[in-house]
């Protein structure tokens, strides 16, 4: 059934790139338009003569349009000129710190409240994904769940019925205990057809009915299901009133259409989500200015965060001598769950920092693909440090939560270690088309 749903997509995919490829014709017929069909000059229509203002304010967007593209030509992406503002962006970097230094003795230097809120001091925006079974779009999640949702409704309309509707239980309501009520009552009333095929009061479910009013009714894609399976919404006398029955009929859907919708409904799952890496090439000031994460890294709000790891810092503080091991451990798991993406930055030796956002649940072989993807030479064996240690290769399959590389973390980048080769590092680490991503700052 894993199959027949990934099927299904690929198939709607083909679909849609079959409908955006234009106007189709006979392979016995000229591909140009009939005569009918040629264009016939017309002519042309006269335009009135611009004003005098409408001429100045148009010679006006020129200028700008003209002085916005040599103010991007300026910006020279070589890898020379690239390390030359790296250079002098640390000597600038140095001073700067000498000078808080300086000041730290006499004053204390406060960010501002609303620095965070800034989008200049922003890591990163948000947190981006793909979903390579509608789409190679990249959006934010709240996107993408408006995208399946319109995506999947509109699958309705076709021959998948009954599979959209199992994929839309899944996929557009909130709550795991509501969805799997809902999936056990509907199963239960496939169940009780396929077990008792000619048992009237199985084929029949009543509206008003409690069970279904609260479990089945209020999930999207449960009604459309159940009509998908074969039942039909009717009138029917119950204890001498007339209410709304749902009526399975045999004739729209056989008891082998039914053992295949049940299957669905069971293996169906959330359509997947990949963390789009949002690949950042930075320079030193600005990896040092732009050091704040979105509130989507977090599972709760950054305000919310940084108020409960204050408290949390005090009462550790004063408990520190009564506390065990045991305790600490427990507690630093429980600040763990708190994160759902962590920030990746590798510091090259000539200080271009290359960044990408990860899953805090992505393995670290990940980051380690990640670098190797962008490299000029991809096949030299290569180190990633943190404070100078290196990271063993029996731990490249565990998690960056594992590792504790959360919320953020910035490797060190070596070729040390490599014997017997000489390696040219004159055009840099990075591949050109990579350290042209650098931010114009």
């Amino acid at each position: 059934m894993a199959d027949k749903i990934k099927a299904f997509f690929q198939k709607k995919k083909a679909n849609a790139k079959f409908i955006n490829a234009g106007r189709g014709y006979k392979l016995n017929e000229s591909s140009k338009p009939e005569t009918s069909e040629i264009y016939q000059p017309r002519e042309p229509i006269r335009r009135a003569e611009p004003t005098e203002e409408a001429k100045v304010a148009g010679q006006a967007a020129l200028a700008r349009l003209k002085a916005k593209e040599n103010d991007t030509c300026r910006f020279n992406t070589s890898y020379a000129a690239i390390q030359a503002r790296v250079k002098k962006e640390l000597e600038l970097e140095r001073k700067a710190r000498q000078e808080l230094e300086k000041e730290a003795t006499t004053k204390l230097v406060e960010k501002p409240k609303d620095e965070a809120m800034n989008n200049e001091f922003l890591a990163v925006v948000d947190v981006y994904f793909r979903c390579p079974y509608i789409s190679e779009e990249i959006l934010t999640r709240e996107e993408w769940k408006k995208k399946i949702r319109e995506f999947l409704y509109e699958q309705l309309k076709e021959e998948e019925a009954g599979l959209t509707s199992c994929l839309i239980i899944h996929n557009c309501n909130t709550g795991k205990t509501k969805i799997q009520n809902c999936i056990e009552t509907l199963e239960k009333y496939i169940e009780n057809i396929l077990n008792n095929p000619d048992v009237e009061k199985y084929q029949k479910i009543r509206m008003c009915n409690k069970i279904f009013q609260e479990k089945v009714l209020p999930l999207e894609g449960a009604l459309e299901f159940l009509k998908a399976s074969g039942f039909e919404q009717k009138k029917l006398l119950h204890n001498d009133l007339e209410e709304d029955f749902l009526v399975w009929n045999p004739d729209a859907s056989s008891l082998d259409d039914l053992t295949m919708l049940v299957e669905a409904l069971k293996s169906a799952e959330i359509i997947p989500l990949e963390v789009d890496r949002n690949l950042q090439v930075l320079l030193p000031s600005q990896a040092n200015e732009m050091t704040e994460l979105p509130e989507s890294f977090f599972n709760i709000t950054l305000e919310e965060l940084k108020k409960e790891q204050k408290l949390r810092a005090e009462a550790i503080e004063r408990n520190q001598i009564l506390r065990t091991k045991a305790m600490r451990e427990k507690d630093e798991e429980r600040e763990l769950r708190r994160y759902r993406f962590t920030l990746i930055r590798i510091r090259f030796p000539d200080n271009i920092i290359l960044q990408g956002t990860f899953s805090v649940h992505d393995k670290y072989k990940e980051v380690v693909e990640f670098v190797k993807e962008n490299l000029i030479n991809a096949d030299i064996p290569f180190l990633l440090l943190l404070v100078g240690q290196k990271i063993r290769e029996n731990d490249y399959d565990k998690t960056l939560l594992e590792l504790r590389l959360i919320p953020a973390c910035l490797l060190k980048f070596s070729y040390e270690g490599v014997e017997g080769k000489k390696l040219d590092t004159s055009a840099g680490y990075l591949k050109e088309s990579v350290l042209c991503l650098v931010r114009n700052a």
